[in-house]
């Protein structure tokens, strides 16, 4: 007679852990200066959103791990930071577990190099998939945020350190909501939720890339890409915390835009690196009449409205735009035009489960 436990782990061992890894917005990025180590000192308010790549994992029947990737073209495969992800959870790992090859796809729906953090991403939601497929998480759970804290408070600092190695942008998307981070982004401090029904984003990015370094590099040389006033980007980033701590609810963050479309040091930077950034930020400022802010390092630039509705007319209407010539982005491809909202961790949670397709909100 076969064991129902043996046979529920066998089954488990076979079904793909799927895991959906959300793009990032910055509502703020104060740069306080560069470290010691080479690095800047940042304060970043930012936000998951519900636009998100899919990964599946399944344990491989081969001798090593093997990546399958969809979507916009993200770089070689063996330079593909899940590939490295998956490669440091086992070595942190170690003997804990039968920390077997496996098989990974993934699905991309994030603009690459485009300030949204999607390998960042995806990095993180391979660190939790594999520990799920390796039997140290339980199926089904989410493995991010508070979740584990109370059971395994050695998976979590596990997590965190291998995050840590990855990459800045990394730890964060372990926070599993709105979060502060400070330091390089090994430092990230959870926030309370948007209150209230989620506002809608809609996120222009051009069809060409703005590599961080390069971004950070004509920063640091200052000129046009100094920040023309980095005391109060410093400040509007510290209220912005400090509101979400205490509890803001859509509308107020929906009014704050004007504000929260100035707080970002990179911005000079990124247009300079970027050429053609300025103007299509100034016509949409014009055809949009809502401020305009970017995320990160660019070149993506976002949109806040009250509702996923208005933000979903906002972006047929920039689509039109681009159509019919009297809007021009950067770049010799076609823009990507999404509108999605914050994600709701409650959503992704059910959405994690093996065989559940984790989409993007969006257009």
């Amino acid at each position: 007679m076969i064991d129902p436990d043996r046979a529920a782990a066998a089954a488990r061992r076979l079904t793909p852990v799927v895991r959906v890894a959300p793009a990032k917005l910055n509502l703020t990025l104060s740069v306080r200066g560069r470290r010691p180590d080479g690095f800047h000192e940042l304060h970043s308010v930012m936000l998951p959103l519900a636009l998100a790549d899919r990964l599946s994992v399944a344990r491989a029947e081969g001798s090593r791990d093997t990546l399958a990737i969809t979507g916009p073209d993200a770089g070689p495969v063996a330079d593909n930071l899940v590939l490295r992800a998956i490669a440091a959870t086992r070595a942190a790992v170690g003997r804990a577990a039968d920390a077997a090859p496996l098989a990974i796809r993934l699905d991309k729906r994030i603009p690459v190099a485009a300030g949204l953090a999607g390998g960042s991403s995806d990095a993180a939601a391979a660190i939790d998939a594999a520990l799920e497929a390796w039997g140290l998480v339980a199926p089904g759970a989410v493995a991010r945020g508070p979740e584990p804290a109370d059971d395994d408070p050695e998976l979590v600092a596990l997590r965190a350190l291998v995050a840590a190695q990855l990459g800045s942008d990394v730890p964060f998307f372990l926070a599993g909501g709105p979060a502060l981070v400070e330091g390089r982004g090994e430092r990230v401090t959870r926030l309370r939720p948007i209150r209230g029904p989620a506002p809608g984003v809609v996120l222009l990015t051009p069809a060409v890339p703005s590599p961080t370094p390069a971004v950070f590099e004509a920063f640091d040389a200052g000129g046009p890409a100094a920040s023309p006033d980095p005391g109060s980007v410093a400040r509007t980033s510290e209220h912005l915390a400090s509101e979400l701590r205490a509890g803001l609810d859509a509308a107020a963050l929906v009014a704050r835009a004007g504000v929260l479309a100035s707080a970002n040091d990179l911005a000079g930077a990124a247009a300079v690196v970027v050429p053609g950034l300025t103007t299509l930020r100034r016509a949409l400022l014009r055809r949009l009449g809502r401020p305009i802010g970017l995320s990160g390092s660019g070149p993506t630039l976002w949109v806040l409205y009250p509702s996923a509705s208005e933000a979903a007319a906002a972006a047929d209407d920039i689509r039109a735009g681009l159509a019919d010539g009297s809007l021009e982005a950067p770049g010799s491809g076609s823009p990507s035009v999404v509108a999605t909202t914050p994600a709701d961790r409650a959503s992704d949670a059910a959405a994690t489960g093996p065989g559940v397709d984790g989409g993007e909100g969006g257009a």
